[in-house]
């Protein structure tokens, strides 16, 4: 069982960067690839970046890459979403999910855990 708790979210003016947090429970906490989700109203909940348990793999949706970053620290059971340059159509709840294997990484459907998101606001 992981259990993870986002941090990190607010309003931001456009231009502007924020740095997501979560944090997840467990001693296993190397062993699962993370991922950043996020929705917006009326929207899917797409994913935004992953990273595998070593972090020897990433993945970045084509609107986010070169301005996020997704990194982890394992001896702290924490992963990172740092955002950059944000636009205001970055605005949206941003959730963190764990899933067990690197393959699945790009299904929403094959994430086990969820936190329960943090709001991202960007104001222009």
């Amino acid at each position: 069982q992981v259990q993870l708790v986002e941090s990190g979210g607010g309003l931001v003016q456009a231009g502007g960067s924020l740095r997501l947090s979560c944090a997840a429970s467990g001693r296993t906490f190397s062993t699962y690839a993370m991922g950043w989700f996020r929705q917006a109203p009326g929207k899917e909940r797409d994913l935004v970046a992953a990273i595998s348990g070593n972090s020897d793999l990433t993945y970045y949706s084509g609107s986010v890459k070169g301005r996020f970053t997704i990194y982890r620290d394992n001896s702290k059971n924490m992963v990172y979403l740092q955002m950059n340059s944000l636009k205001p159509e970055d605005a949206a709840v941003y959730y963190c999910a764990a899933l067990s294997t690197w393959a699945g990484a790009f299904r929403r459907s094959a994430y086990d855990y969820w936190g329960q998101g943090t709001q991202v606001t960007v104001f222009s």
